[in-house]
């Protein structure tokens, strides 16, 4: 079990919060909003009103003892930044911070984040990936130039074991795992002899590039 501080409790911070909470986590919830800390009170461990750009109060919340904060403040920008550096400052080694556009983020990382993202740019890239490629199931950015996606074997895969498909040489892809709706299982790292079924879900990790190219066959 993990000690998690999520502060800011919209949209985001009230899933993010009570997801973790479900998954049996220690979670703290922090907003100056009584009324959004009243409502998420039955769902987290803690819910506290308090001001997270004065950092006494995050002092007396015990906050540099949590394994992870989250700073989920996007309708105030310098309320944001200002409550991330209170957490770097206090000695809190993983801050992972929204933001609402690139100059927020760079300042973001500036006074510390360990990692800043965009759930509204994130959700849209994947939404668009989906849409631009039906037959790709999911979509997960990895790193820079690489991606880890979820897709449909292609017509040609179908039958074949995965040392004739030869993904890591022709295309520079590693198969991760692949999902079996019969029997249902989750296989990680499959051997080169596993043979590919059109039930079957491939879990990929390669260059965008390669994978756009395996996108493109039916």
């Amino acid at each position: 079990m993990r000690q998690f501080a999520i502060i800011g409790l919209g949209n985001f911070g009230y899933y993010l919060a009570s997801f973790l909470y479900e998954k049996g986590h220690e979670v703290m919830a922090i907003d100056k909003n009584h009324e959004l800390v009243q409502e998420i009170k039955d769902h987290v461990s803690q819910a506290v009103v308090a001001d997270a750009t004065d950092r006494a109060a995050l002092e007396a919340l015990g906050l540099n003892q949590v394994d992870v904060a989250v700073v989920s403040i996007g309708s105030i920008v310098s309320n944001s930044i200002l409550a991330t550096l209170n957490l770097k400052d206090m000695g809190v080694e993983l801050v992972y911070a929204k933001a609402v556009s690139e100059a927020h983020g760079r300042i973001l990382y500036k006074v510390g984040a360990t990692e800043v993202f965009f759930p509204e740019k994130d959700q849209a890239i994947s939404l668009a990936e989906r849409l631009h490629n039906p037959n790709m199931l999911d979509y997960l950015p990895f790193l820079e130039g690489y991606s880890i996606i979820q897709l449909a074997p292609p017509r040609e895969f179908i039958g074949k074991q995965l040392k004739d498909l030869d993904l890591i040489n022709r295309y520079g892809i590693q198969v991760v795992g692949i999902k079996e709706i019969i029997p249902d299982r989750l296989n990680l790292i499959p051997t080169a002899h596993f043979l590919i079924k059109d039930s079957d879900t491939l879990i990929l990790l390669g260059p965008n590039e390669a994978l756009d190219k395996l996108r493109e066959k039916e």
